[in-house]
């Protein structure tokens, strides 16, 4: 029988961070939303309110589930806090030196029976959790943006994580709504794999000079996706595109890293949707 988590702390209020944070309390568990300054935790209940109060327009968001979600997000200035949490997630950007900082200051703040989920789109588990000394508790959740309208979450254990803390974690994400599915500890686990290739070829026919609307259109129209790779791209945000495909890289033992015109949008601060240019311009909304 998996443990019910009733309390979840969320570090890193992003878009990730937020997204799940959000389920999560629409679900009826207690959410806490930690980051590294607490105006960025209070930050981020503030889109949240605001993603509920469009929902709400819109008739998918009842006036009382949208006052009861808010009331079970409670922004918080340490980690300290999290002492009574059943479970954590920790959604900080991917970088696996910060991921493993964050877990050892963990581990020696929670109790024993806390579980903790990463949220990392690429990175190994067994190597997120190789420094700490109960690994069994680590497995990774990967939520997909925007988390409230995706469905999937890829369960994923790492080479000493314990069978009770993968089972707990679908348990939980099922209870939030999401289908779990099982993924292996590779490299960009199932859907990433899969994607890094698609989003590699229409870097490269990118630079080749196929216009950037023209890919899109061929996959949309072709392939029968909802957006084409380099709108994903600039959804995902190019800065995160970027270090997604150097992580898959690195993990696959490829030398090619990632596209040079990807490379030149970021040096060029053209980051996507949320920087308002990447691939396409945006307009302010």
């Amino acid at each position: 029988m998996s443990k019910k988590i009733e309390s979840l702390l969320v570090i890193g209020t992003g878009t990730m961070g937020a997204g799940i944070a959000q389920v999560a309390a629409a679900a009826g568990c207690e959410v806490s939303l930690y980051d590294t300054a607490l105006d960025a935790a209070e930050n981020a209940r503030a889109r949240i309110a605001a993603s509920l109060a469009r929902a709400k327009e819109k008739g998918y968001v009842e006036a009382a589930d949208m006052e009861d979600t808010l009331a079970r997000l409670h922004p918080v200035g340490t980690l300290e806090s999290s002492r009574e949490a059943g479970a954590v997630i920790e959604a900080v950007r991917e970088d696996l030196q910060v991921k493993q900082e964050v877990f050892l200051q963990l581990e020696n703040i929670v109790p024993p029976d806390t579980l903790l989920w990463t949220n990392t789109s690429m990175i190994s588990i067994t190597r997120i959790a190789d420094p700490l000394r109960h690994p069994e508790r680590v497995a990774g959740t990967h939520f997909f943006n925007p988390v409230p309208r995706m469905k999937l979450v890829e369960i994923i254990g790492g080479r000493r994580t314990d069978a009770r803390t993968l089972e707990a974690a679908e348990s939980a994400v099922r209870a939030w709504g999401k289908t779990p599915v099982r993924a292996p500890d590779t490299p960009g686990f199932i859907v990433n794999r899969l994607l890094d290739a698609l989003l590699r070829e229409a870097l490269s026919l990118h630079e080749e000079g196929v216009e950037g609307r023209a890919i899109d259109e061929a996959v949309r129209l072709g392939l029968n996706f909802p957006m084409g790779p380099l709108e994903l791209m600039d959804l995902v945000g190019l800065d995160t595109t970027r270090d997604c495909l150097v992580a898959q890289a690195d993990g696959m033992g490829r030398e090619l890293k990632c596209g040079e015109s990807l490379l030149r949008l970021v040096k060029d601060g053209r980051l996507g949707r949320k920087s308002g240019r990447g691939f396409f311009d945006y307009p302010p909304q």
